[in-house]
């Protein structure tokens, strides 16, 4: 067999669990298949799957080969589809990893009018307020807040974010308007918590006068509402339980309608912004390249439609 056949007998294998089952699909015998296997790993110098008598299971090395072999196959495939048709189509499967909030509200809608323009493409998204690991994972594309750590993703800039304490009305009738961000600390507020970390305390600027940054600090608090979920902190400050720190991306609409407020503008001022990272070394099939391009103008729309949270930190805040 040559090596896009086994690489495909491979995938098969992996995807249902029995060597039997995926040479069936290429007229093998049993034996022959597990034989191509076999040979596959010996070439490749490790191991791609557990075997006992009673199931077939990918190792870590062969999890990885298959991401990369299901890949060398959809484009294959998208590459006889497109010579069939006599036109590059735009097909295939997208997997997308998103911020909750922000996947729930408005990447949803961003997305169904990327498929009615290009309905071959299908999504598998993951809403996660964690981090990714976008081979590991199989993910395509990912947004998140923020610059990435890691120096191979690709990082494209979406939407020039901030993040703000936000509170509904109730509350801030109820508690009063926090004058310092020390004052947080013994307030109710609604934190963010993931299976790595859990945002409890608060960094902001003081000290901002005459141009200058002013100083890195933190607010440790005390009295804090826990969830895993960014769009649950964000209904939990709608219903009046605490003060929360959202991204302005995710709660300016409830700030312009009245239903949340900011506070403490001056002092959490400093940015986050939203980016679509995709692994540098990884080939961009058609249909990844133009949701990125497709995504930015969205956001950019965005960007033009909502008000700044505030003006530039002031000169008087301390």
């Amino acid at each position: 067999m040559d090596r896009l056949s086994v690489m495909r007998l491979f995938v098969d294998a992996a995807t249902l669990g029995s060597f039997s089952a995926a040479g069936r699909k290429q007229g093998l015998s049993p034996a022959a298949s597990s034989a191509c296997i076999q040979r596959l790993e010996a070439a490749l110098k490790v191991k791609l799957f557990e075997r006992t008598t009673r199931s077939l299971r990918l190792t870590e090395e062969g999890e990885l080969y298959r991401l990369y072999g299901q890949q060398v196959l959809d484009l294959m495939n998208e590459a006889d589809h497109a010579l069939q048709q006599g036109k590059r189509l735009v097909q295939g499967t997208v997997t997308i990893s998103a911020p909750s909030d922000l996947g729930r509200n408005l990447l949803l809608h961003y997305l169904d009018e990327f498929r009615r323009r290009h309905p071959d493409v299908r999504f598998v998204l993951s809403l996660t307020d964690g981090t990714a690991n976008l081979v590991q994972d199989g993910i395509d594309v990912a947004i998140r807040y923020g610059q990435p750590a890691d120096s191979s993703m690709v990082a494209r800039p979406l939407f020039a974010n901030r993040r703000v304490i936000c509170a509904s009305p109730d509350c801030i009738a109820r508690y009063g308007r926090p004058q310092s961000p020390e004052q947080l600390a013994d307030l109710p507020t609604l934190v963010l918590t993931t299976a790595h970390w859990t945002v409890n305390e608060w960094r902001y600027r003081a000290g901002c006068k005459d141009g200058e940054a002013g100083t890195i600090k933190s607010v440790r608090l005390t009295n804090t509402q826990q969830s895993n979920d960014g769009e649950v902190i964000r209904k939990w400050a709608l219903q009046g339980h605490g003060f929360a720190r959202k991204s302005w991306l995710d709660v300016s609409a409830d700030v312009q309608a009245g239903r949340l407020v900011t506070v403490l503008d001056d002092f959490f001022a400093d940015p986050a912004p939203l980016n679509i990272l995709y692994h540098q070394n990884r080939f961009q099939a058609p249909r990844i390249r133009l949701l990125v391009e497709f995504l930015q103008q969205c956001f950019e729309a965005r960007a033009a439609e909502l008000q700044a949270p505030v003006e530039a930190p002031s000169a008087g805040a301390q």
